[in-house]
Formats: structure tokens, sequence, C-alpha cells
């Protein structure tokens, strides 16, 4: 032991530990929504990773953008002092949107960014500044990238304002080289990445096959990607939101290729906290669902009067019941 403590102190840095001095704690951010906490970390307290890349995939206005800002928002409501870097890659969020989705626009910088070398620079000098801080004076943080997809690159502009009708085959390269860099960098400094990304159908394939558009570089540094597909949520005749349904396409945290579903409103409530513990409940035999109507409390009661009133039937003793069950439908072991 002395010999590698030796190695350590001569070798090593603040990030060089022998294995049984690592914190092995796994930390979360609380998304907002007990049931998508559940599907990406195992746990309906959980949420995406505090150190890690999350990728959030799907077509066209699936909601990518929304969900995105509604996990914003509970980070910043969570965390007061804390606050967040949005790389906007479409100049899509402006004041008001912000405003509409509840965000606090005095602690969320939105940095637009057109090229993914523009977007690595910025990441990385942001990066830096964090991490030199005292530890002490350092306040939670998150990044987010909306969109992969939409990003450019230095060659693909240059080549349309020289009038060059060729593909840029530089972007997948340089998507990998920008994230092998910041892979390391955020998780040393805990900061928590998601991406948003665009999906397209694969043509030729077997079987209906979905893939992210950019490459395989996000594929390969995000801990967890998830694909988003959608349907209206309405309330009588007037479309309030979406439900979203929401696949582990790749985790470390949790299984892969589970499904829920999850509210998404329009307005500045976003994620619904407690939509879809219902059907987890059912699946863990908790409670049955009989002609659209739960037996909770010895009542028979309608799932739109339980979601109207989640204080009042998921009791602290139903969150735990239900917290195990999650457990045991999506993590691993």
């Amino acid at each position: 032991m002395d010999f590698l403590k030796e190695i350590v102190k001569e070798i090593g840095d603040d990030f060089t530990k022998v294995a049984q001095d690592i914190d092995e704690t796994e930390r979360f951010i609380d998304t907002g929504s007990h049931i998508f906490n559940a599907v990406v970390s195992g746990s309906i307290y959980g949420g995406v990773s505090s150190n890690k890349i999350t990728a959030i995939a799907g077509e066209s206005s699936t909601g990518k953008t929304y969900f995105s800002l509604a996990v914003v928002k509970n980070f910043l409501d969570n965390n007061p002092d804390g606050y967040c870097l949005y790389f906007d890659t479409e100049a899509a969020v402006n004041k008001g949107l912000l405003e509409s989705r509840g965000v606090d626009l005095t602690r969320l910088v939105v940095v637009n960014v057109v090229t993914i070398e523009e977007f690595r620079g910025k990441a990385l000098k942001a990066v830096d500044i964090y991490s030199k801080t005292e530890e002490e004076n350092r306040k939670p943080c998150m990044f987010v990238l909306d969109s992969l997809g939409m990003l450019s690159t230095e060659k693909e502009i240059t080549d349309v304002l020289n009038d060059k009708m060729v593909r840029d085959m530089t972007k997948s390269q340089l998507v990998k080289g920008a994230f092998r860099m910041l892979t390391l960098k955020l998780g040393q400094a805990n900061i928590p990445l998601i991406v948003t990304n665009h999906t397209y159908d694969v043509i030729g394939s077997y079987v209906p096959t979905k893939e992210m558009g950019g490459g395989s570089g996000l594929k390969y540094a995000a801990s967890t990607i998830i694909y988003l597909t959608k349907k209206k949520e309405k309330d009588g005749k007037d479309v309030i939101g979406n439900i979203i349904k929401a696949k582990t396409h790749k985790s470390r945290l949790s299984k892969e290729n589970k499904e829920v579903e999850i509210r998404l409103y329009y307005d500045d409530r976003g994620l619904d906290k407690y939509y879809g513990l219902l059907d987890l409940g059912e699946k863990g035999g908790l409670w049955k669902n009989v002609a659209g109507r739960y037996e909770m409390d010895g009542k028979k009661v309608y799932a739109k009067e339980i979601y109207k009133n989640p204080d009042k039937y998921f009791t602290e003793e139903i969150m735990q019941k239900l917290d195990d069950i999650a457990r045991e439908e999506y993590s691993y072991g």
C-alpha cells in the first residue's frame, strides 16, 4: 500500500486515487418527473446523472426543447444558488419562451453556437473556469446543448461561402473529438450535460430502426440515451401538452429498452411529477385498473382525479412501495 500511495503522490493529481478511496456514490439530478427518474436511474427519487452526458433524441417536434427546459427549470428550482449554461444552436430559446416555462432568467446563460468547434471551445472554457473556482465557492451547474444535429462545421461554412457543393466528411470526427474532450472534464467537475439530437429512420434495415444524427460520437460518450415519441394531450378540445413515450436506448444506470409515458404541459407546469406512477403501481401489483378506475384507500377512483390531487393518494408509504417497484423494474441486479 505504501508503494501505491507513493505512486499516487508522484504521478497523480486530485483525480488519481487508490480504488478504495474513490467516492462511489452516484449522484442524480431530479428531472421533475418521478417516472422519468425511474427509467433513467432505477429510482423515482433519482434522475439524470449529475456528472455524465445524457442524450435526449427524437424526431422533429417531439418536444425535445420543451423537455430539456422542463429539466432545467426543475434543476434551478431545486438548487436556489445553481445556474445553467444553455448552448442554443437554433436561436429558438428567447426570453418569452423561458418566461412561459417558468425558468429563472437570472440564473440561465444562453450561448448561441453555430459550429461544433465553437461549442467545443466555449464549453471547455466554461468547464475550465468552473474547475478553477475554489471548491467551497462552486455552485451546482448544468450544461444543455440544444441541439447537436443543428451544429455545422467551419469547413461546411467555408465550402458554402466558396460555392463548393461537396459533402463535409469531417463532421463525425469533430463530434467524436468534442465529446472525447468534454466527457472526462465534465465528470471531474461534476457538471451534467443534456444533449438533444434528432433521429432518422435507417433505410434498408430489416426492422424499423431509428438512429441519431451526427455520427457515433455522442452514442459512445453519452451514459444515457433516451428516444422520445409523442402524442397530444387534450383537455376537452384544447391541446394542453404532450404525452411523451421515453425509451432507454442506452443506459449505464438502468435497464435498456424500457419504456414509460410522461406528461409534458405547454405551460409553466412543465413535466407532470406524478404522471405514470399509476401504471408503475399496477405493474407492481399495488392496485388494479378496472374500467379506468383504481382502487386506493378502499375507494375506486378515476386516474384524472388521482392526478388532480396527487398528495392525497401518493402518500409517503405508497411512494416508498413505488420506489421499490421501480428498482425491481428498471435497475440492474
